[in-house]
């Protein structure tokens, strides 16, 4: 049975074209710094990014977290909202790795005010107080939302103004600017450095990217090895890599509109309903009446050859990508409908 994986755009598989150039690729050793396939790849994710430099890291978790290590100090404080991802899935490895406290400001579902932001910097010479090293956003917003690019200038304005940088988990930094109708280097450009995922919506299997000065990616190297990102013979992973960032960036606007129509049919059911503010990318997220009974829900999805995430506070999320067609919505759909019971 073919089964439709909307868990997550990180379950897609490669295409046969990313299969056919990972087969065929120009390696070398990327710690030695020789592979040609990478330095393509670095190279042009910086000209599409609008930074001078790019490096190849493992996943997104990994090269946030680089990210922090490079910029901050041990005991420095980051500033970032209370719903990012940094905070809620990267296993609180920002203690771990780079050593700094985050301190977390409200969001109004993945949007910050910039004054609440600033309010939380402190660059003072009081002994007393943690310095604030970095201040860090996320755009898409792991809740489906894009989040306006004034906002993001107000935001960096403010710490760029006491010489504090801006990091921006940019993972599905592409949807956003497919959203925005903009170019990447657009949704970039108020972040001193900057993380796109190449294995969610993108689809190459493995492998992120951070971005930013080349002094900044100079020592995000060295620390990439310390981490234990250096990875050899990357270019068969950089090789689809080249592909989900020529062709799968223009694709996105269609796993946009599967998610607009499974939004549309989900909210005609009972018992559910769609977060219609966080239907920005390809994410769906539904709120279940507190009557549905999840585990026949689950059955149902399971039985029709669906595997999605079970719900989780009330709320479920349907994602889609390259691997879900407009049929597969409508199925999906038939499913969750025949699993309701309210």
């Amino acid at each position: 049975m073919r089964w439709i994986d909307v868990r997550s755009d990180t379950v897609t598989h490669p295409t046969p074209a990313m299969r056919d150039a990972m087969a065929h690729a120009e390696v070398g050793d990327d710690v030695y710094g020789d592979d040609p396939t990478v330095i393509e790849l670095e190279s042009r994710v910086a000209a599409r990014l609008g930074k001078e430099a790019a490096l190849f890291v493992p996943s997104g978790t990994f090269g946030n977290q680089l990210a922090l290590f490079t910029h901050c100090r041990r005991g420095d404080e980051v500033v970032l909202g209370d719903d990012c991802h940094i905070v809620w899935h990267e296993g609180g490895a920002a203690a771990v790795i780079a050593g700094v406290n985050l301190r977390t400001v409200a969001s109004d579902q993945g949007v910050l005010d910039p004054a609440a932001v600033a309010a939380r910097l402190r660059c003072t010479d009081d002994i007393h107080e943690p310095k604030t090293g970095l201040v860090c956003l996320e755009n898409a917003h792991s809740n489906g939302r894009v989040i306006p690019l004034d906002n993001m200038a107000a935001i960096a304005a403010h710490a760029h103004a006491l010489g504090v940088p801006v990091h921006l988990d940019g993972a599905r930094l592409f949807n956003a600017a497919t959203t925005l109708g903009v170019e990447a280097k657009q949704v970039a450009a108020h972040a001193d450095s900057v993380m796109i995922c190449l294995s969610k919506g993108l689809a190459a299997p493995v492998g992120s990217m951070l971005a930013g000065s080349r002094d900044f990616i100079t020592a995000a190297r060295r620390k990439r090895k310390l981490m234990g990102g250096g990875l050899r013979q990357v270019g068969i992973l950089a090789a689809a890599g080249l592909i989900a960032l020529d062709s799968m960036t223009q694709r996105l606007d269609q796993d946009h509109a599967n998610a607009r129509r499974l939004a549309a049919r989900l909210d005609a059911l009972p018992g559910i309903s769609v977060m219609r503010g966080q239907l920005d990318i390809n994410m769906v997220w539904c709120r279940l009446a507190p009557e549905v009974d999840t585990v026949a829900l689950m059955a149902a999805l399971t039985a029709h050859g669906i595997r999605a995430n079970p719900p989780e506070h009330g709320m479920m999320r349907f994602v889609t990508h390259w691997q879900i067609t407009e049929e597969d919505v409508a199925k999906l759909a038939t499913a969750v409908e025949s699993g309701l019971t309210v």
